[in-house]
């Protein structure tokens, strides 16, 4: 990497890595929630999480890059942290509030990352792609805050 240009496709690619590895581990965590709005509410992000995905290839063709060819361990690690998290023998309601506390650790690297890349988007010069990126952040600042209305409002009463 030689400048910010590089930079920010790096960052581009492993955000695409981050996306397409959620997409496989998003089922399992839905799967596993007894809390229908728990559920409900990472069905609902998979399926943002593809249009994130389909949103970061956009922005790749646009830029004249392939999105593949990185890795993004990060993800990677927290996806095995919930992984393990599940197999573990819980009550269902305590079950359900560490997937909570295991998707928002998701969601603040994905905030992370978004936040970082717009910024360089903008730091190029690319305005639009920026705000192509911003309308991504938003998505996953939301997520953050319903996963957070459901934990505060009643699933970590529950686990009490």
């Amino acid at each position: 990497m030689k400048n910010l240009k590089d930079l920010f496709e790096h960052q581009l690619k492993d955000l695409y890595s981050a996306e397409s590895q959620l997409i496989e581990a998003l089922p399992k965590m839905a799967k596993t929630a007894k809390d229908d709005k728990l559920k409900k509410a990472f069905e609902s992000h998979l399926e943002e999480t593809k249009e994130h995905q389909k949103r970061i290839k956009e922005i790749c063709d646009e830029l004249g890059i392939k999105p593949t060819g990185e890795e993004c361990k990060a993800m990677k690690g927290l996806i095995k942290e919930a992984e393990e998290f599940i197999k573990e023998d819980a009550e269902e309601d305590v079950k359900d509030a560490g997937l909570v506390a295991e998707a928002q650790r998701v969601e603040h690297y994905e905030i992370s990352g978004y936040g970082t890349a717009v910024r360089y988007a903008k730091e190029l010069g690319h305005d639009d792609i920026a705000k192509k990126l911003k309308k991504t952040l938003d998505q996953e600042y939301g997520a953050d805050e319903k996963l957070n209305k459901l934990a505060e409002g009643r699933l970590n009463k529950e686990a009490k």
